[in-house]
């Protein structure tokens, strides 16, 4: 068979862009039942706004005109904006516009200073930064300038001196708060002066973490609008189940261009931040297709574990000499590791071959199309089998890459309707087909229907094509079979008619399976004789 007639069959296959309709064919004993329940992995997170990026606390007369000065030029060139607090004016005790200006910001920097204990303004300003520490969440980052950490928690030296001076003539109840911010902001990871023989490098290393604190601190609305999210966060929550100690390794499960690497990347944006390390290995599938030439297995698992623990650890120049190394550094750090696209034992044998190689709470995903892969690991107990969306859901994930919108334009409906129905459901075919149809004249999707029948779109048939070429020469041919002439045929029929060519046809059936490519279906009205299927809406006949 040529390669012309090799695409035109698969294309046929695919069914426009789609695989598959269900996975139906065997009760596996590792699915998780939906009753399942554990605490909730969702959480809760602060409703407070805020208003600005930094409030700095600090005594004019110390540091405004050289140290403050240096830090917001360095500010302002990073693209960070601190609280101007030229307008407010200072008196006895801060009052109620700055205390909204405190509570406004994400971080707080307090510049303890020589002199900054002498000023009662400073210190009721303090009180309320670790008041909002406390209730808001906020990050504080104390800067001792000059000053000895130590004395401003326990009040010692020339800080102590300057603090019991100031505390002359005030009430007990002020003291007792001014003390305990001190003693508590002390006690913060931050910077200290004496520390650096650079200046200027101190400043630059602190705009520097300041930034990174912001970006992290920023919440993630990438995933916000992806149509059925919801749904998969809900089903794979009790896979999760953060709130357990043990180590759990979950598969996500389906064919190609379906959603598994998106669900992935949006639990791990979700639920990295919880763990103390953490790494999305994308698309390891292709990372092997491009490594260096390897002379055998102990090579490649090597050269993959390098990878791997050079991203977890983010340390491009680390040497993985044997394979104990991903054990001995992380047997007692609690992890969230995505392992995207593995397609050979050997990928998981390397980086996550049993669950002991990672601390208490650690959580391994594994995405693939083989769910073989994931019923030989011993360390993998849940999976989670990804279906398609709903024809509802399909229409709004088209819309909303084809209009910006989760309905059709008027005049588009039926239209609209066609496309979907052609797309089959597959949702990387309905936000490529989504994207190519953006902005075209009604008559311009009139005229592009007809294509869309025959031919497949090059981004998609790329990666739909991989999973065939994977294939050995004999499941090849057992699949253009049952592609050119008998998709949606009873399993008896096709296994008399194919008896002759293939030595097991059952098993054959059984590997197209795993691997996402044809679904086997039971229809109980029609008796249990299943019917073998690649396309997603072919109609079951007797």
């Amino acid at each position: 068979m040529n390669s012309s007639f090799i695409f035109g069959a698969v294309a046929a296959t695919i069914g426009f862009f789609s695989l598959l309709r269900k996975f139906r064919f065997q009760k596996d004993n590792k699915k998780v039942d939906s009753s399942l329940s554990c605490s909730s992995v969702c959480p809760s997170s602060s409703s407070h706004n805020w208003t600005h990026q930094v409030f700095p606390s600090f005594r004019g007369e110390d540091v405004r005109r050289d140290f403050l000065s240096h830090i917001q030029k360095e500010f302002r060139r990073k693209g960070i904006t601190l609280f101007n607090d030229s307008e407010i004016k200072r008196g006895e005790s801060i009052g109620p516009e700055l205390k909204q200006a405190v509570r406004g910001a994400k971080i707080a920097i307090v510049l303890l200073s020589k002199n900054y204990a002498s000023s009662k303004w400073c210190l009721d300003e303090l009180v309320e930064i670790m008041k909002c520490r406390e209730e808001l969440g906020q990050t504080v980052v104390p800067i001792f300038y000059k000053v000895d950490p130590s004395d401003v928690k326990k009040l010692n030296g020339k800080f102590g001196n300057v603090f019991e001076n100031n505390c002359a003539g005030k009430t007990n109840e002020a003291i007792r708060k001014w003390r305990q911010a001190l003693a508590k902001v002390a006690t913060l990871i931050g910077y200290d002066s004496r520390n650096w023989n650079n200046e200027a490098a101190m400043i630059t290393k602190i705009a520097t973490d300041i930034s990174k604190m912001l970006n992290y601190s920023t919440p993630s609305h990438d995933f916000d609008s992806l149509i059925g999210m919801g749904t998969h966060m809900k089903e794979m929550e009790p896979l999760l189940c953060l709130d357990s100690d043990d180590v759990r390794m979950i598969g996500i499960w389906g064919p190609a261009g379906i959603g598994k690497t998106t669900i992935a990347r949006v639990l791990f944006n979700q639920f990295n931040d919880s763990f103390e390390l953490s790494v999305f290995m994308e698309n390891i599938k292709e990372l092997m297709n491009t490594r260096p030439v390897c002379s055998d297995d102990y090579s490649e698992k090597l050269h993959l574990q390098n990878q791997f623990m050079s991203q977890i650890i983010d340390n491009e120049d680390i040497e993985v000499h044997h394979l104990g190394i991903v054990k001995d550094r992380l047997n007692n750090k609690k992890v969230f590791i995505v392992l995207d696209n593995i397609d050979q034992s050997i990928q998981l044998d390397a980086i996550a071959k049993e669950t002991r190689w990672f601390g208490h709470g650690s959580r391994i995903i594994i995405t693939t199309q083989d769910q073989k892969l994931l019923k030989g690991h011993d360390g993998i107990n849940y999976i989670y089998k990804l279906g398609f969306p709903s024809a509802y859901e399909a229409s709004q994930i088209f819309c909303t890459y084809a209009f910006g919108q989760k309905f059709p334009k008027d005049g588009f409906e039926e239209l609209s309707w066609q496309v979907t129905k052609l797309l089959g459901g597959l949702p990387l075919g309905l936000r490529v087909m989504g994207s190519h149809f953006r902005g075209m004249s009604k008559q311009e999707w009139i005229n592009a229907l007809p294509r869309l029948r025959t031919h497949l779109n090059s981004s998609i048939k790329s990666i739909l094509m991989f999973s065939y070429n994977a294939l050995c020469d004999e499941d090849k041919d057992l699949f253009l079979h049952i592609a050119c002439l008998f998709n949606n045929k009873k399993i008896s029929k096709v296994e008399e008619h194919l008896a002759y060519k293939f030595l097991d046809v059952r098993q054959g059936f059984h590997t197209l399976a795993e691997k996402s490519l044809i679904s086997i279906e039971t229809v109980m009205s029609l008796g249990t004789n299943p019917f073998v299927s690649t396309q997603r809406d072919s109609t079951i006949r007797d």
